[in-house]
């Protein structure tokens, strides 16, 4: 092998190297903050808009978090309707009447997700945090997955 090539080839393995600590980091870093539901919300100034999001990441495989939305959802069908669902990327929508939300749940790695629930907010309706939480809250439960809200 001449100096040239094994340069190549420790500057290829050193990279990798650096790639997988990197990831390896992410990872750590999202467990640590496993099963904290994060929400945010606004309303515009003049009352008319805003939103609502709450997000958690969840130990747990994203497709199976999907399916476990789903389930949920078609569970309270009586209180929510799904309006919307795309399996491949894991998106569903739902509403119960009056408004409509976004969920999607995206992987972060083999058993760790990243679960978004979303809504936004016209001039007559009310916030969508009992709903957005409450979403999230539930598919925590039925995976039998530890999720407290926090603090704002």
């Amino acid at each position: 092998m001449n100096r040239k090539t094994a340069t190549l080839w420790a500057t290829g393995v050193t990279m990798l190297l650096l790639a997988v600590s990197a990831q390896a980091q992410w990872v750590m870093v999202a467990r640590a903050v496993s099963g904290r539901v994060q929400q945010m919300q606004q309303t515009s100034a003049d009352g008319k808009g805003g939103y609502d999001v709450a997000t958690v990441v969840l130990e747990a495989n994203a497709d199976k978090v999907y399916q476990t939305a789903i389930q949920r959802l078609q569970a309270h069908s009586s209180e929510v309707k799904i309006l919307a669902q795309d399996a491949r990327r894991r998106l569903v929508e739902f509403g119960n009447g009056v408004q409509n939300v976004g969920m999607q749940a995206t992987p972060l790695g083999d058993k760790l997700t990243q679960l978004v629930v979303a809504s936004s907010l016209g001039a007559v309706q009310p916030s969508a945090t009992s709903i957005v939480v409450k979403s999230i809250l539930d598919v925590c439960t039925e995976m039998k997955v530890e999720c407290t809200l926090e603090n704002n």
